[in-house]
């Protein structure tokens, strides 16, 4: 019968340990097309129709507002606020309440016992019913904590702050990525259509130099050599389109475009104003130690170091705890069924007495080591500076050759085309020149968007926000305005102060 029972208990044992097994199911194909349908709805939802050509702000701005890395930043700054928000919460009093209903199988009765004689001196008795309802409501609030939690918000409070400078750092990046994808496809609207162009003509010449070659007619050597060249011709032009048409993608994606959208830029006109930078670097110097969010992030930090400090300093002393509480007990035999205590007490950990010295060394090596990441930091960042500047007058230099190089090549291209209108030069050779004509003028819209993105890296790296704190509204066209004018001004010298 024991073997029995045994087994039985193992069995059910067993059957008990199998149902709290967990298994996960793969997801079902028809969820992810549910979740891509979803997604591909959110990620282009509510946008602002394009209408007419896209200039430079006008894609700055519809970056800044539609980029899903920038709403991601939006995001982690508004749950940082409600973290803030909630740290609050940590401040008020411990006040706990229940309410419920206790029983027992049999009475709760005792009896007692003399200590000297070691006779029973009561009978059993019991001051208790077997079912009660109870209710307590106590509150709890403890000085100490108070003041760790009041140092706990604060660092939540720069935790905030931290988010928003990372959040700047997004909208500098944002804006230089798609200066640097405006410009290259800026190039490429203008020379694309040339390169199909001239590949069209390349085609033809290899289709008439084959029809030749298969009637017999000239030299097979000379004939093969000519195919060759329009071979090589037809390369070189379909790297060339295949780097210009990357860009177009590059640009939709940063401005959150479905993929394969057409989008039509303004300012292919051929005109190629130099930006001069006007600020001199002493000022752009103090201007980017003071306004990069990278080291406004490690002077955040460096403060929540040296309130982590205070905190180990306040955990150190003893805590005032002040408590009050209201009870009810349903039990008959209670004199008093509801009542009301209160006391105040102080408590103190005395394992912190010891704890205590290394976590202030702690903290004040963590500020320490946030004071050294800074200094380093702003080498860093003057270092980024400097680069951007040699590179702003280096990609000046680089332009005004290759500007130099497409006007000469500019004109042999045209007295080919005159020498082939009076059959003195062959096809293969206007080609060859109409080529390198084309690569010159490649040459020098790719040397031109390497210039503006090189001056707008200048501004990038002192930390200047395009745009203002306050906006009218959030439109597009605020938007875009905004960034027009801010522009304007740097490039005017005026560089303001945040």
């Amino acid at each position: 019968m024991n073997i029995n029972k045994q087994f039985f208990g193992v069995s059910l044992l067993a059957l008990a340990i199998s149902g709290c097994a967990v298994t996960s199911e793969p997801i079902e194909r028809s969820a992810s097309e549910q979740r891509v349908q979803g997604d591909l709805a959110s990620m282009f939802k509510d946008q602002e129709p394009l209408s007419g050509p896209l200039t430079l702000h006008d894609a700055m701005a519809r970056a800044i507002k539609y980029n899903l890395e920038g709403r991601l930043k939006v995001m982690e700054e508004a749950l940082a606020q409600r973290q803030v928000d909630l740290s609050r919460f940590d401040m008020l009093p411990r006040m706990a309440a229940s309410a419920g209903y206790a029983g027992r199988s049999n009475v709760s009765a005792s009896s007692s016992r003399s200590v000297e004689t070691g006779q029973e001196s009561l009978e059993p008795s019991t001051s208790q019913d077997r079912d009660r309802d109870v209710a307590d409501l106590t509150m709890v609030w403890n000085v100490l904590d108070f003041g760790v939690s009041y140092l706990s918000a604060q660092q939540a409070g720069d935790q905030r702050l931290i988010v928003q400078e990372r959040k700047r750092k997004v909208v500098h990046t944002i804006t230089q990525d798609v200066r640097s994808a405006y410009w290259r496809a800026l190039a490429a609207e203008r020379l694309l259509t040339q390169i199909d162009s001239l590949m069209a003509r390349v085609e033809q010449a290899r289709r008439d130099s084959q029809r030749m070659s298969e009637q017999r007619i000239g030299d097979p050597v000379q004939a093969l050599g000519y195919q060759r060249a329009l071979i090589e011709a037809t390369r070189q032009l379909e790297e060339q389109r295949r780097a210009l048409s990357l860009a177009k993608t590059e640009l939709a994606t940063l401005i959150n475009l479905p993929i394969g959208s057409e989008v039509r830029l303004a300012g292919a006109d051929g005109a190629y104003p130099l930006p001069e930078l006007k600020v001199d670097m002493a000022v752009l110097e103090r201007e980017a130690l003071a306004s990069r969010p990278e080291l406004r992030e490690q002077d955040y930090q460096a403060r929540i170091g040296a309130t982590e400090t205070r905190k180990a300093m306040l955990r150190l002393l003893p805590g005032l705890e002040f408590s009050a509480g209201g009870h009810y007990d349903s039990n008959s035999f209670l004199i008093n069924q509801s009542w009301a205590d209160y006391g105040v007490k102080v408590t103190w950990n005395l394992f912190n007495v010891l704890s205590g010295p290394a976590a202030i060394d702690v903290a004040k090596a963590g500020e320490e080591v946030a004071v050294a990441r800074r200094q380093a930091m702003s080498m860093a960042v003057l270092a980024q500076l400097y680069v951007a500047n040699a590179n702003y007058h280096e990609a000046t230099r680089q332009f005004q050759t290759s500007q130099e190089l497409a006007g000469l090549d500019e004109q042999i291209a045209e007295q080919l085309r005159n020498r082939r209108k009076a059959d003195g030069i062959g096809e293969l050779e206007l080609i060859q020149g109409e080529l390198n004509n084309l690569q010159a003028n490649l040459r020098r819209d790719l040397a031109y968007a390497e210039l503006r993105n090189a001056y707008g890296q200048v501004f990038a790296s002192v930390g200047l926000d395009p745009l203002p704190e306050q906006l009218p509204s959030d439109s597009l066209a605020s938007l875009s305005e905004a960034l027009a004018s801010s522009e304007a001004r740097w490039q005017a010298g005026d560089i303001g102060t945040r």
